[in-house]
């Protein structure tokens, strides 16, 4: 059986450690604009399924892939509420998630997790769920947000970017690779600082 395209991106770069990113502040997040026809809400019993599937389609997956119970409901963090979930016309299409990972210190959130169906891109859904993820850090106390992300998944890191995550160093290759995401992206703002500086560690300050 071939390898799906996703499967064949992850295996090229698994033995790298994945990008990261931090946004300083959870200050001045845009407000929730749902396109028309679209839903936001938290997750709920018996969605297992639904976000299995949606997931799986998002990531290129053989179907029954993703498996919510041990991705998500395992982690001793997981809260009902800080999985966002878009609907429309009744079907789970966009979710992300607010977690919480005490490596990256008190007050860090983790976006965690998010992913579009292909049936329904184009309507800025990833952005809107990611949006919704940060708005409920903000709601918890988090000061800060963070994630990590491959460098091929260019349409996740210009929402990312957009949203005022910017990139960090925490491994010396992130320092070559960095530039070739941005130029690939053809994204204006400049970050030699941060990609010449001394490594981010964890937990952060």
């Amino acid at each position: 059986m071939n390898a799906s395209q996703g499967e064949r991106r992850a295996a090229a770069t698994e033995k790298l450690p994945q990008l990261f990113m931090l946004r300083p502040a959870l200050d001045g997040l845009p407000a929730l604009d749902l396109p028309a026809g679209c839903t936001l809400r938290t997750f709920r019993k018996g969605d297992q399924g639904a976000w299995n599937a949606m997931m799986d389609a998002a990531f290129e997956r053989k179907p029954g892939t993703t498996d919510f119970e041990k991705a998500m409901r395992a982690d001793p963090e997981f809260r009902p509420e800080r999985v966002q979930i878009i609907e429309r016309a009744g079907e789970v299409v966009a979710t992300a998630s607010a977690w919480f990972n005490a490596r990256y210190g008190p007050h860090a959130g983790y976006v965690h997790w998010v992913g579009t169906h292909p049936a329904h891109r184009g309507l800025k859904l990833g952005h809107w769920a990611s949006v919704a993820a940060l708005q409920h850090m903000k709601r918890e106390g988090r000061r800060v947000a963070v994630l990590h992300t491959d460098d091929f998944r260019l349409a996740a890191l210009k929402i990312y970017l957009a949203l005022g995550f910017g990139p960090c160093v925490h491994h010396e290759s992130h320092r070559a690779r960095w530039p070739k995401v941005l130029a690939a992206l053809s994204w204006p703002e400049r970050f030699e600082p941060a990609l010449n500086g001394d490594l981010v560690t964890f937990p952060l300050a």
